[in-house]
């Protein structure tokens, strides 16, 4: 079964498969298989066409995969051309909510082989 260019696995229950779509998470997929009338547990594989049809029409009204994610970026673009403080951060790929970088967020500053010490340099022995 395929959703917006995206390919359900078959073997996964649909509750797990729908988040394979962007913009779908666990909580949304059984808000859509509730209204659907879908068990969990099913896999794509055993829809039928008109449990299929069900599942798209429920998605129609629902901004997903592309449209999200340039809905996403633009957001992102507005606040940096303002330059404001979360567009600042976004700039240099730091945390924007509050987290502190002196410990975490390592990888994403890429000071991934420093590690922390005493601050003191080993003395040789004489």
């Amino acid at each position: 079964m395929r959703i917006l260019g995206v390919t359900l696995p078959n073997e996964k229950r649909l509750e797990i498969g729908l988040t394979a779509v962007y913009g779908i998470g666990r909580s949304r997929a059984k808000s859509i298989l509730d209204k659907t009338g879908i068990d969990y547990g099913k896999r794509a594989k055993d829809l039928t066409a008109e449990e299929e049809v069900a599942i798209r029409k429920e998605l129609e009204g629902v901004t997903l995969e592309g449209d999200l994610k340039r809905k996403v970026s633009n957001a992102i673009k507005r606040l940096k051309d303002i330059k404001s403080y979360r567009g600042s951060r976004h700039a240099k790929k730091l945390p924007t909510r509050g987290q502190r970088t002196k410990t975490n967020s390592r990888t994403v500053r890429g000071n991934v082989r420093k590690t922390m010490g005493s601050g003191r340099r080993k003395e040789e022995k004489k």
